[in-house]
C-alpha cells in the first residue's frame, strides 16, 4: 500500500474513533477521553502501517512495538490519572463554560483536529518503517533514547502519582525527584521520545520529514495545549506555584535556582 493510501486509511480509522470519543464526551460530560484517544491512536496508526505498509518485517515490527509501547502507556496513565472517579479536567471546564450553547458542535470540531494531528504525528512511524538500510549505529542510538525517554515519562508520572497519593501534599506543588529539577519532566520526556524514530531513519531519503513529531510536539507543549494550560491551572490551585516557576526550569531538567532570603519572602504560600 502506498504512503498515501495508508495515511489516508490512518485518518478515517482516526476520525472514526474520534467520533465515537466525542459521543462519549457527550454521554458522560468529560472531554478528557479526547487525551486518551489521542495517545491510544498513535499506537493504533502504528500498527496499521506495520501491518498494511511497506518496508523489512523486522523493522516494521520493531517500530511498531516501540511506538505502541509509548502509545498505550500514555494512554492507560491518562485515563486513570484524569478519567476514572476523576472530575472533567478543568482546561476543558473551561472551554465548556466558554462555548456556552455551542459546545458539542465545537468539541466534535476539537476531536477530529486531533485525529488529524494523530495522523502528522504518526509520519515518523512509517518513514522509520520504510528504511530498507540496517539499523546500524544510528538505530542503536535511536533505540537508546526510545528508552531513556519512556523510563523518564514512566518515573516522572509515577512521582507525581505518589506525591498526590499524600493527603498531605493537598494544594502543595510536587519537587519529588524529576519534578525537582523540571516543571514539566513528563513533557520533556515525551517530546525527548519523538527522537528515536529521527535516528531510526537516519539515512532514509525522506528522513527530515520525521522531524514533524519532535517540532511539531514542541510547538504543542511550549505554546498550545501542554504548559501554557497547565500552569494556568496551576497558579489558580496551588498558592506555593509562583516560587516554583521562580526556582525550576520549564522544561529542560536543569538544576534548581537558589532564592535568596528576600526573594523568598517576597513569594506566595509555601515551599515545598
Amino acid at each position: 500500500m502506498s504512503s498515501v493510501s495508508l495515511l489516508v486509511l490512518g485518518w478515517a480509522l482516526a476520525a472514526v474513533m474520534m467520533a465515537v470519543l466525542w459521543a462519549v464526551q457527550r454521554a458522560r460530560r468529560d472531554a478528557g477521553v479526547v487525551d486518551v484517544g489521542w495517545a491510544a491512536g498513535l499506537g493504533l496508526l502504528a500498527i496499521v502501517y506495520a501491518t498494511a505498509g511497506s518496508g523489512p518485517p523486522l523493522r516494521r515490527a520493531l517500530i511498531a512495538v516501540m511506538a505502541a509501547t509509548w502509545s498505550f502507556r500514555l494512554a492507560w496513565h491518562l485515563l486513570t490519572d484524569r478519567i476514572l472517579g476523576k472530575p472533567e479536567d478543568g482546561r476543558y471546564q473551561t472551554l465548556r463554560a466558554r462555548w456556552g450553547a455551542r459546545v458539542q458542535a465545537r468539541f466534535f470540531v476539537f476531536f477530529q483536529v486531533q485525529a488529524l494531528v494523530d495522523v502528522v504525528l504518526s509520519v515518523p512511524f512509517m518513514v522509520a518503517m520504510r528504511d530498507r538500510g540496517s539499523l546500524g549505529a544510528w538505530g542503536v542510538a535511536g533505540m537508546v533514547v526510545w528508552v531513556a525517554a519512556v523510563a523518564g515519562e514512566a518515573l516522572a508520572d509515577a512521582q507525581l502519582a505518589r506525591f498526590r497519593a499524600d493527603p498531605g501534599n493537598r494544594g502543595r506543588t510536587c519537587r519529588a525527584g524529576l519534578w525537582r529539577a523540571s516543571r514539566h519532566p513528563n513533557y520533556f520526556f515525551e517530546w525527548l521520545h519523538w527522537w528515536a524514530y529521527v535516528l531510526l531513519a537516519a539515512g532514509s531519503p525522506m528522513w527530515w520529514a520525521t522531524l514533524v513529531g519532535p517540532a511539531l510536539m514542541l510547538y504543542f507543549l511550549l505554546k498550545v495545549t501542554g504548559i501554557p494550560a497547565t500552569e494556568a491551572q496551576a497558579v489558580l490551585s496551588r498558592p506555593d506555584y509562583a516560587e516554583y516557576r521562580r526556582t525550576t526550569s520549564a522544561f529542560v531538567p536543569w538544576f534548581p535556582k537558589k532564592l535568596g532570603p528576600g526573594a523568598r519572602a517576597s513569594g506566595s504560600g509555601t515551599a515545598t
